[in-house]
């Protein structure tokens, strides 16, 4: 899964800590929140993770974290390539075919299992997908030759999801188990256009859109669908607040083993952007729920969830004549409003974050950027529910 939870969490969280370059502590009040006992056992930061040693030409430094797994394992990419970083804070770089220039890892599981995408010079529309064993002497590459294909999550199972040549699918030991079917209740034109995330029990997440002209006026509606574990169940497609704008999309972002999905609804038309977060529970029949925003942002975006917490992170945003000027990491625990994450101390105001991996030890993955030294790269915040905030108006 793409936030795996670890047994020796919080040993793991210190030990990061103890290897990270930077530090930032949460508000007192926040900290204070969790109660002696809690701040006593978790020591809140903002880690900097290293940088791999060489990456292509070009790509200069940064990187993203994007999942979590067993024992401190940290998987994403680094330099435009994908990487790994060990408890020891130790940055690994997947070892990819020659000819292949960038990429990154999307998920781990508790076992080192990886997946994601490469890519070959001058050719990014095209996506190859990619198994990786931690410890192993190279990827295997799992891909149509001849289509862009991409391995987007994995469980501790085995059980791995993606698009191949854009057939939805699920594999396990490298065998494709089963194609991931349209709703029965979509109209003709629906297709699915990616697959999201899949948890412990099997559930799969993936989004579809409906597009189709009808006495000259243009129908388009994207939204989530839910394939149940094992197959023997019809696919669920998801209520969205707008389905029927083409200027408006909805998609899901990931899927926790209760089977609450996160995601959020972008609207894009020339300088016009809004990003809304939802949620979505079981039995799938209502709309979803909207948790708010960050004080002081306009927007923001869900993009993972926990296994077992129901703890989201994702970015808020505020747009200024359509390019987002004021970014943001953010974070919700499930209830109230949502909260931001601080940037490194001494980061200049105009910084910006990004969380895409959320784990049940209360870590956070994501980027950052610092445009006082014109920085970027992968980033963890330890015990991030003590050291989330709310930002002052």
């Amino acid at each position: 899964m793409r936030n795996s939870m670890s047994a020796a969490g919080a040993a793991t969280a210190a030990a990061i800590v103890l290897t990270g370059l930077i530090t930032a502590a949460g508000p007192a009040a926040a900290a204070a929140a969790q109660g002696p006992a809690a701040a006593k056992a978790c020591a809140p930061a903002v880690v900097k993770l290293a940088d791999i040693a060489a990456g292509p030409a070009g790509a200069g430094n940064g990187g993203t974290v994007k999942a979590f797994g067993a024992n401190g394992l940290i998987a994403g990419q680094s330099r435009g390539l994908p990487a790994y970083w060990t408890a020891d804070g130790t940055a690994h770089a997947v070892p990819v075919p020659e000819g292949f220039q960038s990429g990154e890892v999307k998920a781990v599981n508790a076992k080192g299992l990886m997946v994601g995408a490469l890519r070959r010079p001058g050719d990014y529309d095209h996506t190859f997908a990619f198994t990786y064993q931690q410890g192993a002497a190279a990827v295997a590459l799992v891909n149509s030759a001849t289509a862009p294909s991409t391995l987007t999550d994995v469980n501790d199972a085995g059980r791995v999801v993606g698009m191949d040549a854009g057939v939805p699918k699920e594999w396990l030991n490298g065998t494709v188990v089963r194609e991931l079917p349209v709703p029965a209740d979509a109209h003709p034109s629906t297709k699915i256009t990616s697959v999201d995330g899949i948890n412990k029990r099997g559930d799969i997440v993936g989004t579809a859109l409906t597009y189709y002209w009808e006495d000259d006026v243009v129908t388009s509606k994207s939204f989530p669908v839910v394939w149940p574990a094992g197959g023997g169940y019809p696919p669920y497609s998801l209520r969205v607040w707008t389905d029927s704008d083409y200027t408006v999309g909805t998609r899901a972002t990931g899927i926790d083993d209760l089977g609450r999905v996160v995601g959020h609804e972008d609207r894009s038309y020339r300088d016009w952007q809004e990003r809304k977060p939802a949620v979505w529970k079981k039995p799938y029949d209502a709309l979803p729920a909207d948790p708010g925003r960050v004080g002081g942002f306009e927007h923001l975006t869900l993009d993972a969830i926990s296994p077992t917490t129901n703890v989201s992170v994702g970015t808020a945003v505020t747009f200024v004549e359509g390019y987002a000027n004021h970014i943001q990491a953010a974070y919700w625990p499930g209830k109230g409003s949502p909260l931001a994450l601080p940037h490194p101390a001494g980061a200049a105001p105009d910084s910006r974050s990004e969380a895409f991996a959320a784990s049940d030890d209360d870590r956070v993955g994501g980027t950052f950027y610092d445009w006082n030294t014109m920085t970027a790269g992968a980033v963890v915040w330890t015990c991030a529910s003590g050291q989330a905030y709310a930002p002052k108006a």
